[in-house]
């Protein structure tokens, strides 16, 4: 049996009178460069639950309590760059203290909040698909596989 590794991306669903807040990637950024997405980072050594918090805090400005998240949805995908498997894991941010703002302007240069009946364009695709799983009560989905 051969192992593969799967990249862990951490991702923070916050909502607001039936909207979620997305930030837009800077135009420089190497990944999805001038794209809506989650709030987001990988795992360095740490749970699924401190990477969120250590996140929101980065690239909010805002605390939250590993007892305030909730895993809404996971994507397992293939990347369509590299074709690196990877392990998208959304969190509910139930509670948190703080106002949400731009901690990282060279990685994010705008926060807005978006109904999920009208998502913002360009949005990076597991994100787009996570998201209407999430509206639609569904936990899982499973992307770019069928060309492995």
């Amino acid at each position: 049996m051969e192992l593969h590794a799967n990249i862990v991306g951490v991702h923070l669903v916050f909502e607001r009178a039936g909207r979620v807040l997305l930030g837009l990637r800077s135009p420089e950024s190497a990944y999805a460069p001038a794209t809506w997405h989650l709030p987001a980072g990988h795992l360095e050594r740490e749970s699924a639950t401190a990477c969120a918090v250590r996140e929101a805090g980065e690239e909010l400005g805002v605390a939250i309590h590993e007892q305030d998240l909730r895993l809404v949805h996971i994507v397992h995908h293939r990347d369509g760059g590299d074709g690196r498997a990877r392990m998208q894991l959304l969190f509910h941010v139930l509670d948190y203290s703080g106002t949400p703002a731009i901690r990282e302007p060279d990685r994010c240069t705008a926060l807005e909040w978006w109904p999920y009946a009208a998502l913002p364009s360009p949005l990076v695709d597991y994100t787009a698909v996570a998201l209407t799983g999430i509206a639609a009560g569904r936990t899982y989905t499973e992307m770019g596989w069928a060309a492995a």
